[in-house]
Protein backbone atom coordinates (compact mmCIF):
# COMPACT_ATOMS: atom_id res chain seq x y z
CA UNK A 1 0.00 0.00 0.00
CA UNK A 2 2.70 2.77 0.48
CA UNK A 3 4.65 1.36 -2.50
CA UNK A 4 1.18 2.30 -4.45
CA UNK A 5 1.50 5.85 -2.62
CA UNK A 6 4.49 6.94 -3.56
CA UNK A 7 3.94 5.63 -7.44
CA UNK A 8 1.10 7.79 -7.75
CA UNK A 9 2.93 10.81 -6.36
CA UNK A 10 5.20 10.48 -8.48
CA UNK A 11 3.52 10.02 -11.35
CA UNK A 12 1.46 13.52 -9.79
CA UNK A 13 4.47 15.42 -9.46
CA UNK A 14 5.93 14.57 -12.87
CA UNK A 15 2.60 15.55 -14.33
CA UNK A 16 1.90 19.09 -12.75
CA UNK A 17 6.02 19.71 -13.39
CA UNK A 18 5.43 19.51 -16.85
CA UNK A 19 2.12 21.38 -17.06
CA UNK A 20 3.89 23.96 -14.87
CA UNK A 21 6.69 24.24 -17.40
CA UNK A 22 4.01 24.14 -20.49
CA UNK A 23 1.76 27.05 -18.90
CA UNK A 24 5.19 29.10 -18.12
CA UNK A 25 6.32 28.83 -22.01
CA UNK A 26 3.06 30.01 -23.26
CA UNK A 27 3.37 33.18 -20.92
CA UNK A 28 6.70 33.36 -22.14
CA UNK A 29 5.50 33.74 -25.67
CA UNK A 30 2.75 36.33 -24.82
CA UNK A 31 4.93 38.80 -23.06
CA UNK A 32 7.23 38.50 -26.18
CA UNK A 33 6.62 41.92 -28.04
CA UNK A 34 6.65 41.47 -31.43
CA UNK A 35 9.87 43.87 -33.65
CA UNK A 36 8.32 46.82 -35.23
CA UNK A 37 8.76 46.59 -38.83
CA UNK A 38 9.21 49.69 -40.94
CA UNK A 39 6.32 49.94 -44.35
CA UNK A 40 7.33 51.16 -47.76
CA UNK A 41 4.22 52.72 -48.70
CA UNK A 42 1.74 54.86 -46.07
CA UNK A 43 -1.69 56.15 -47.17
CA UNK A 44 -3.40 58.55 -44.33
CA UNK A 45 -6.93 60.35 -44.68
CA UNK A 46 -6.24 63.07 -42.11
CA UNK A 47 -3.73 66.06 -41.95
CA UNK A 48 -1.12 64.24 -39.89
CA UNK A 49 1.15 60.76 -39.91
CA UNK A 50 0.93 58.77 -36.87
CA UNK A 51 3.95 55.88 -35.86
CA UNK A 52 1.15 53.97 -35.75
CA UNK A 53 1.04 54.73 -39.80
CA UNK A 54 4.99 53.92 -40.78
CA UNK A 55 5.39 50.37 -38.99
CA UNK A 56 3.47 47.33 -37.97
CA UNK A 57 3.45 46.32 -34.25
CA UNK A 58 3.94 49.78 -32.84
CA UNK A 59 1.77 48.88 -29.39
CA UNK A 60 1.00 51.71 -27.44
CA UNK A 61 2.70 54.35 -29.47
CA UNK A 62 0.86 53.90 -32.42
CA UNK A 63 -1.39 57.17 -32.17
CA UNK A 64 1.60 59.55 -32.22
CA UNK A 65 2.00 62.26 -33.97
CA UNK A 66 5.78 62.64 -35.91
CA UNK A 67 4.58 64.38 -39.36
CA UNK A 68 2.57 66.39 -41.22
CA UNK A 69 0.50 64.56 -43.90
CA UNK A 70 1.40 66.16 -47.71
CA UNK A 71 -1.51 67.86 -49.63
CA UNK A 72 -4.39 66.56 -50.19
CA UNK A 73 -3.95 64.14 -53.04
CA UNK A 74 -0.22 64.32 -53.26
CA UNK A 75 2.46 61.84 -52.32
CA UNK A 76 5.73 62.45 -50.31
CA UNK A 77 9.38 60.64 -49.46
CA UNK A 78 10.59 60.56 -46.51
CA UNK A 79 13.82 58.92 -46.08
CA UNK A 80 14.14 55.98 -43.44
CA UNK A 81 16.96 57.46 -41.57
CA UNK A 82 14.99 60.22 -40.72
CA UNK A 83 12.34 58.07 -39.98
CA UNK A 84 14.26 56.37 -37.67
CA UNK A 85 15.18 59.32 -35.57
CA UNK A 86 11.17 60.64 -35.11
CA UNK A 87 10.82 56.81 -33.85
CA UNK A 88 13.94 57.20 -31.26
CA UNK A 89 12.66 60.29 -29.76
CA UNK A 90 9.98 58.16 -28.91
CA UNK A 91 11.63 55.38 -27.41
CA UNK A 92 10.78 53.11 -30.57
CA UNK A 93 13.44 51.22 -31.23
CA UNK A 94 14.60 47.73 -32.82
CA UNK A 95 12.92 48.94 -35.95
CA UNK A 96 13.07 46.32 -38.61
CA UNK A 97 13.59 48.68 -41.75
CA UNK A 98 13.85 45.67 -44.57
CA UNK A 99 16.38 47.69 -46.28
CA UNK A 100 13.39 50.48 -46.92
CA UNK A 101 15.39 53.13 -48.08
CA UNK A 102 12.24 55.45 -48.16
CA UNK A 103 8.95 55.67 -46.61
CA UNK A 104 6.01 57.01 -49.20
CA UNK A 105 3.07 58.77 -47.29
CA UNK A 106 -0.05 59.60 -49.75
CA UNK A 107 -2.95 61.66 -48.42
CA UNK A 108 -5.90 60.16 -49.18
CA UNK A 109 -8.75 62.76 -51.00
CA UNK A 110 -11.55 62.91 -52.53
CA UNK A 111 -12.11 65.04 -55.77
CA UNK A 112 -15.16 67.00 -56.34
CA UNK A 113 -14.51 67.87 -60.06
CA UNK A 114 -15.85 70.79 -61.93
CA UNK A 115 -18.72 68.93 -63.94
CA UNK A 116 -20.48 67.86 -61.19
CA UNK A 117 -20.53 71.24 -59.11
CA UNK A 118 -21.94 72.88 -61.83
CA UNK A 119 -24.67 70.16 -62.10
CA UNK A 120 -25.18 70.36 -58.77
CA UNK A 121 -25.56 74.20 -58.81
CA UNK A 122 -27.93 73.90 -61.69
CA UNK A 123 -29.97 71.21 -60.06
CA UNK A 124 -30.29 73.91 -57.13
CA UNK A 125 -31.75 76.17 -59.24
CA UNK A 126 -34.01 74.77 -61.27
CA UNK A 127 -37.44 76.00 -61.09
CA UNK A 128 -36.54 78.82 -58.69
CA UNK A 129 -37.64 82.52 -59.30
CA UNK A 130 -39.28 81.55 -62.57
CA UNK A 131 -36.23 79.55 -64.18
CA UNK A 132 -36.99 76.45 -66.28
CA UNK A 133 -35.38 73.21 -66.51
CA UNK A 134 -31.86 72.20 -65.30
CA UNK A 135 -30.50 71.28 -68.69
CA UNK A 136 -31.35 74.91 -69.61
CA UNK A 137 -29.42 76.57 -67.43
CA UNK A 138 -26.13 78.68 -68.58
CA UNK A 139 -24.18 79.35 -65.76
CA UNK A 140 -21.74 82.23 -65.13
CA UNK A 141 -19.57 82.02 -61.95
CA UNK A 142 -18.11 84.71 -60.13
CA UNK A 143 -14.57 82.66 -59.73
CA UNK A 144 -13.19 80.09 -61.63
CA UNK A 145 -15.15 76.53 -60.83
CA UNK A 146 -11.96 74.22 -60.86
CA UNK A 147 -11.78 70.46 -59.24
CA UNK A 148 -11.82 70.21 -55.66
CA UNK A 149 -10.44 68.47 -53.35
CA UNK A 150 -11.28 67.24 -49.49
CA UNK A 151 -10.31 65.19 -47.10
CA UNK A 152 -11.73 61.52 -47.86
CA UNK A 153 -13.59 61.42 -44.69
CA UNK A 154 -15.66 63.58 -46.89
CA UNK A 155 -17.86 61.05 -48.20
CA UNK A 156 -21.29 62.45 -48.09
CA UNK A 157 -23.20 63.77 -51.18
CA UNK A 158 -23.18 67.85 -51.68
CA UNK A 159 -26.86 68.94 -50.16
CA UNK A 160 -27.61 72.38 -51.07
CA UNK A 161 -28.89 73.92 -48.00
CA UNK A 162 -29.18 77.43 -49.20
CA UNK A 163 -30.40 78.38 -52.67
CA UNK A 164 -31.19 82.22 -53.50
CA UNK A 165 -31.78 84.14 -56.86
CA UNK A 166 -32.95 87.14 -58.13
CA UNK A 167 -35.52 87.09 -60.64
CA UNK A 168 -34.31 90.43 -62.98
CA UNK A 169 -30.88 89.75 -62.96
CA UNK A 170 -30.58 86.64 -62.27
CA UNK A 171 -27.95 86.06 -59.89
CA UNK A 172 -27.82 83.59 -57.80
CA UNK A 173 -26.06 82.27 -54.05
CA UNK A 174 -26.15 78.89 -53.57
CA UNK A 175 -24.30 76.80 -50.56
CA UNK A 176 -23.42 73.35 -50.23
CA UNK A 177 -22.59 70.53 -47.38
CA UNK A 178 -20.71 67.23 -47.82
CA UNK A 179 -20.96 65.24 -44.14
CA UNK A 180 -17.91 63.18 -43.19
CA UNK A 181 -18.12 60.00 -42.67
CA UNK A 182 -15.19 59.86 -39.60
CA UNK A 183 -17.71 62.39 -37.28
CA UNK A 184 -15.99 65.78 -38.33
CA UNK A 185 -18.23 69.07 -39.02
CA UNK A 186 -19.71 68.73 -42.59
CA UNK A 187 -17.63 70.54 -45.27
CA UNK A 188 -19.72 73.86 -46.53
CA UNK A 189 -19.00 75.15 -49.93
CA UNK A 190 -20.44 78.46 -51.64
CA UNK A 191 -20.91 79.54 -55.21
CA UNK A 192 -21.89 82.69 -56.56
CA UNK A 193 -22.67 84.03 -60.20
CA UNK A 194 -25.24 84.40 -62.85
CA UNK A 195 -27.91 81.98 -64.32
CA UNK A 196 -29.67 82.79 -68.08
CA UNK A 197 -32.25 80.29 -69.04
CA UNK A 198 -31.64 79.27 -72.82
CA UNK A 199 -33.31 77.55 -75.67
CA UNK A 200 -32.17 75.87 -78.55
CA UNK A 201 -33.22 78.06 -81.72
CA UNK A 202 -32.48 77.35 -85.65
CA UNK A 203 -29.88 80.40 -86.65
CA UNK A 204 -29.54 81.68 -90.17
CA UNK A 205 -25.48 81.87 -91.44
CA UNK A 206 -26.31 83.97 -94.08
CA UNK A 207 -28.53 87.09 -94.93
CA UNK A 208 -32.14 86.19 -96.58
CA UNK A 209 -34.43 88.06 -98.03
CA UNK A 210 -38.19 88.19 -98.11
CA UNK A 211 -39.94 85.39 -99.58
CA UNK A 212 -37.01 83.07 -99.60
CA UNK A 213 -37.37 79.25 -98.87
CA UNK A 214 -34.84 77.97 -96.32
CA UNK A 215 -32.39 75.51 -97.06
CA UNK A 216 -30.68 73.00 -94.22
CA UNK A 217 -27.67 74.65 -95.18
CA UNK A 218 -29.20 78.19 -94.33
CA UNK A 219 -29.57 76.76 -90.98
CA UNK A 220 -27.23 76.14 -87.59
CA UNK A 221 -28.95 74.90 -83.93
CA UNK A 222 -27.57 76.91 -81.06
CA UNK A 223 -28.51 78.12 -77.60
CA UNK A 224 -29.68 81.33 -77.17
CA UNK A 225 -30.70 83.14 -74.05
CA UNK A 226 -34.89 83.01 -73.45
CA UNK A 227 -35.25 86.69 -72.85
CA UNK A 228 -33.79 87.15 -76.62
CA UNK A 229 -35.53 84.94 -78.48
CA UNK A 230 -38.99 84.81 -76.59
CA UNK A 231 -41.38 81.97 -76.69
CA UNK A 232 -42.22 80.96 -79.61
CA UNK A 233 -38.44 79.87 -81.27
CA UNK A 234 -38.56 78.09 -84.14
CA UNK A 235 -36.54 74.87 -84.29
CA UNK A 236 -34.63 73.47 -87.13
CA UNK A 237 -36.83 70.93 -88.28
CA UNK A 238 -39.45 73.26 -88.62
CA UNK A 239 -37.73 76.42 -90.12
CA UNK A 240 -36.44 73.90 -93.49
CA UNK A 241 -38.11 74.37 -96.28
CA UNK A 242 -40.03 77.57 -94.95
CA UNK A 243 -40.47 81.02 -96.38
CA UNK A 244 -39.38 84.28 -94.53
CA UNK A 245 -41.76 86.98 -93.84
CA UNK A 246 -38.95 89.88 -93.95
CA UNK A 247 -35.81 90.30 -94.70
CA UNK A 248 -33.29 88.57 -91.92
CA UNK A 249 -29.61 88.85 -91.17
CA UNK A 250 -27.45 86.11 -90.65
CA UNK A 251 -26.70 85.09 -86.95
CA UNK A 252 -30.16 85.99 -86.49
CA UNK A 253 -32.14 83.45 -84.57
CA UNK A 254 -35.67 82.44 -86.08
CA UNK A 255 -39.05 83.13 -84.38
CA UNK A 256 -42.22 80.88 -85.25
CA UNK A 257 -43.18 84.37 -86.42
CA UNK A 258 -40.71 85.03 -89.26
CA UNK A 259 -42.12 81.67 -91.30
CA UNK A 260 -44.91 81.28 -93.56
CA UNK A 261 -45.60 78.12 -95.66
CA UNK A 262 -44.07 78.52 -99.00
CA UNK A 263 -46.34 79.82 -102.01
CA UNK A 264 -47.27 77.50 -104.02
CA UNK A 265 -48.88 80.32 -106.71
CA UNK A 266 -47.13 82.97 -107.45
CA UNK A 267 -48.35 86.61 -108.93
CA UNK A 268 -48.66 86.39 -112.69
CA UNK A 269 -48.23 82.66 -112.68
CA UNK A 270 -50.16 79.97 -114.99
CA UNK A 271 -51.81 77.65 -113.08
CA UNK A 272 -54.47 74.56 -113.22
CA UNK A 273 -57.98 75.50 -112.53
CA UNK A 274 -59.76 72.32 -111.09
CA UNK A 275 -63.53 72.82 -111.40
CA UNK A 276 -64.51 69.94 -108.59
CA UNK A 277 -68.29 68.83 -107.71
CA UNK A 278 -70.24 65.47 -107.54
CA UNK A 279 -69.61 63.57 -110.14
CA UNK A 280 -67.41 66.33 -112.04
CA UNK A 281 -64.39 67.10 -112.57
CA UNK A 282 -62.50 69.60 -115.46
CA UNK A 283 -59.91 71.41 -115.70
CA UNK A 284 -58.67 74.78 -117.78
CA UNK A 285 -55.68 76.86 -117.59
CA UNK A 286 -55.70 80.83 -115.76
CA UNK A 287 -53.46 83.55 -114.71
CA UNK A 288 -52.85 83.97 -110.88
CA UNK A 289 -53.49 87.44 -109.69
CA UNK A 290 -52.01 86.78 -106.36
CA UNK A 291 -49.72 85.42 -104.35
CA UNK A 292 -50.78 82.20 -101.98
CA UNK A 293 -49.84 78.88 -99.90
CA UNK A 294 -52.08 75.83 -99.23
CA UNK A 295 -55.12 77.16 -98.32
CA UNK A 296 -54.96 80.44 -99.24
CA UNK A 297 -58.03 82.21 -101.15
CA UNK A 298 -56.48 83.74 -104.72
CA UNK A 299 -57.91 85.15 -107.40
CA UNK A 300 -57.63 84.13 -110.89
CA UNK A 301 -57.91 85.58 -114.34
CA UNK A 302 -59.88 83.34 -116.78
CA UNK A 303 -58.04 84.03 -120.12
CA UNK A 304 -61.27 82.44 -122.36
CA UNK A 305 -63.88 84.06 -120.33
CA UNK A 306 -61.93 87.42 -119.53
CA UNK A 307 -63.42 86.78 -116.37
CA UNK A 308 -61.80 86.54 -112.90
CA UNK A 309 -62.74 84.14 -110.33
CA UNK A 310 -61.57 82.84 -107.14
CA UNK A 311 -60.41 79.86 -105.90
CA UNK A 312 -58.13 78.12 -103.32
CA UNK A 313 -55.10 76.75 -103.35
CA UNK A 314 -54.52 73.20 -102.94
CA UNK A 315 -51.02 72.30 -104.71
CA UNK A 316 -48.11 73.54 -106.47
CA UNK A 317 -49.91 75.61 -109.30
CA UNK A 318 -53.52 74.90 -108.58
CA UNK A 319 -56.09 76.53 -107.56
CA UNK A 320 -59.65 74.34 -106.87
CA UNK A 321 -63.19 76.30 -107.61
CA UNK A 322 -65.71 74.36 -105.98
CA UNK A 323 -69.13 74.20 -107.61
CA UNK A 324 -72.39 74.07 -105.52
CA UNK A 325 -73.96 70.75 -106.23
CA UNK A 326 -78.19 71.81 -107.07
CA UNK A 327 -80.64 71.02 -104.97
CA UNK A 328 -82.01 67.77 -105.30
CA UNK A 329 -86.17 67.14 -105.78
CA UNK A 330 -87.66 66.23 -102.81
CA UNK A 331 -88.12 63.01 -101.66
CA UNK A 332 -91.62 63.06 -101.86
CA UNK A 333 -91.91 64.13 -105.62
CA UNK A 334 -89.16 61.42 -106.58
CA UNK A 335 -91.19 58.67 -105.17
CA UNK A 336 -94.45 59.51 -106.01
CA UNK A 337 -93.29 59.75 -109.61
CA UNK A 338 -91.52 56.13 -109.53
CA UNK A 339 -94.64 54.68 -108.32
CA UNK A 340 -97.05 55.85 -110.66
CA UNK A 341 -97.66 53.38 -113.41
CA UNK A 342 -100.60 55.28 -115.63
CA UNK A 343 -99.14 58.06 -118.17
CA UNK A 344 -99.60 61.28 -117.14
CA UNK A 345 -102.58 63.05 -118.08
CA UNK A 346 -102.02 65.67 -121.57
CA UNK A 347 -102.03 68.94 -120.54
CA UNK A 348 -105.01 71.16 -121.67
CA UNK A 349 -104.15 74.10 -124.17
CA UNK A 350 -106.19 76.40 -121.78
CA UNK A 351 -104.07 75.32 -118.84
CA UNK A 352 -100.41 75.43 -121.00
CA UNK A 353 -101.51 79.26 -121.58
CA UNK A 354 -102.13 80.02 -118.35
CA UNK A 355 -99.03 78.37 -117.30
CA UNK A 356 -97.21 80.49 -120.27
CA UNK A 357 -99.14 83.49 -119.07
CA UNK A 358 -97.75 83.18 -115.20
CA UNK A 359 -93.88 82.28 -116.50
CA UNK A 360 -92.02 85.40 -115.01
CA UNK A 361 -90.26 86.83 -117.46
Amino acid sequence: MTLRTLLFASAWLAAATTLAAAQGTTQDARDTIAAPVLRANVAVTGDIVRIGDVIDNAGPAAQIAIYRAPDLGTTGALPTAQVLTALRAHQVIGVDTRDIKEVAVTRLARTVEAKEIERAVTGALEHRSGLGDAANLSLTFDRDVQDIRLDAGNSGAMQPVAARVEPRSGRFDVSFEIASGTGAAPTRLRFTGTAIETVEVAVLTRNVDRGELLRSSDLVVERRPKAEVGGDAASRDRAVGMQVRRPLRATQPLKAADLVKPDLVQRDQNVTLIYQTAGLYLTSRGKALDNGTEGDTVSVLNPQSKRTITGTVTGRGQVTIEIATPRALAATDTTATIASDEPAPAASPAATRSQVTSKPE
